[in-house]
Parts: C-alpha cells; sequence; structure tokens
C-alpha cells in the first residue's frame, strides 16, 4: 500500500518546467536541432525569421525551448529573452571555421549580460557529421571556454542532422537544470 501511494503521488506530481533559451549565428542548426528534440520532420527547414517554441519532456522535466533566430539583425533582439533563462544552449556551426570569430564574439556578450549570469551554458559543436567540422575541444580552446568561471558549462559533440550527441547534451541539461545560482 505504501509503495502504491508513493508510486501515485510521483505520477501527479507535474513535471518541473524548465526555460532553454537556444541561441547561436544562423545556419548554425538551432532549429533543425529542436526538431530533432521533438521527434519533427527536418528535410524542410528554413531560417528562423523571430522564435519557434517547443515542449519536449524529458527526465521528469517539461523542457520549454525558445529557439531565436541568429541573424545579424535579430540578434539585438535576444535579450528580449534572457528573462526566467534557466539553460541556456548556444549551437556553432562546427564546419563554418570563417564564423568562429563572430560566433566567439557573440558568446562572450551573452555571457557577461547581467540577466543571464551564473545560468548554465551548453555549447553544442554542431555539424560533426561534416568532414571539415572542428572537434570541440579545438573549439573550446578557441573560444577560451576554459576561462569561465561563474556557471557551470560543458561543450557537447552532436549533429542535429543524424541526432548524434543531442541526447548527451540534454542529459547534462537535465542534471544541471538546479545549478543556477539565484
Amino acid at each position: 500500500m505504501g509503495l502504491l501511494s508513493i508510486l501515485r503521488k510521483l505520477k501527479s506530481a507535474p513535471d518541473q518546467e524548465v526555460r532553454i533559451l537556444l541561441l547561436g549565428l544562423d545556419n548554425a542548426g538551432k532549429t533543425t536541432l529542436l526538431k530533432q528534440l521533438a521527434s519533427e520532420d527536418i528535410s524542410h527547414i528554413t531560417p528562423t525569421q523571430g522564435f519557434n517554441i517547443k515542449s519536449v519532456q524529458s527526465q521528469g522535466f517539461k523542457l520549454n525551448v525558445w529557439d531565436i533566430g541568429g541573424q545579424r539583425k535579430i540578434r539585438p533582439y535576444w535579450r528580449s529573452y534572457f528573462e526566467n533563462t534557466d539553460i541556456l544552449i548556444y549551437v556553432i556551426d562546427s564546419a563554418d571555421r570563417k564564423r568562429f570569430e563572430e560566433t566567439g564574439q557573440e558568446l562572450t556578450e551573452l555571457l557577461e549580460e547581467e540577466k543571464l549570469s551564473c545560468v548554465p551554458v551548453l555549447i553544442f559543436a554542431n555539424k560533426q557529421d561534416l568532414l571539415t567540422a572542428a572537434p570541440a575541444s579545438e573549439i573550446a580552446e578557441g573560444l577560451n571556454l576554459h576561462t569561465i568561471r561563474d556557471r557551470v558549462w560543458q561543450i557537447q559533440s552532436c549533429s542535429a542532422l543524424t541526432g548524434e550527441g543531442i541526447q548527451d547534451g540534454m542529459n547534462w541539461v537535465c542534471k544541471n537544470v538546479n545549478a543556477k545560482k539565484k
């Protein structure tokens, strides 16, 4: 009887809601990644003009993922979405080496934002299925990620196209969702 009531209580407990902000330069693979998370068709994806929101269930959490467009003209609006963010996921096109400096500057600016202070950050080194992709370790070094001291962070190799590495990253998200220092 006791075990049954505990199980009922667990089952009736609503999932903890988590607000995730999904950012990165245009064409990094944010929307593909989001659709892959939601088990949706990824064959027809167009640049995001504004934002997409999806809710995904994972490990007892209801992950509300806000995918914001990454075009240069949209980036100034990113700050409108910072409030109440629990996790920041930053997506990098690992094969677009010409934009590493630009993506590094954007990430640095995000990490300096007061409303995002202490928010755990997951960096997805996306497009690892391409032969020209830089390994996550090289990207981490190039972006000086080892100097991040005010929050927990992780860089995860992935391919939004094949789905490889995405679940590992989301497992990290679920483990670190409560790591945000109040």
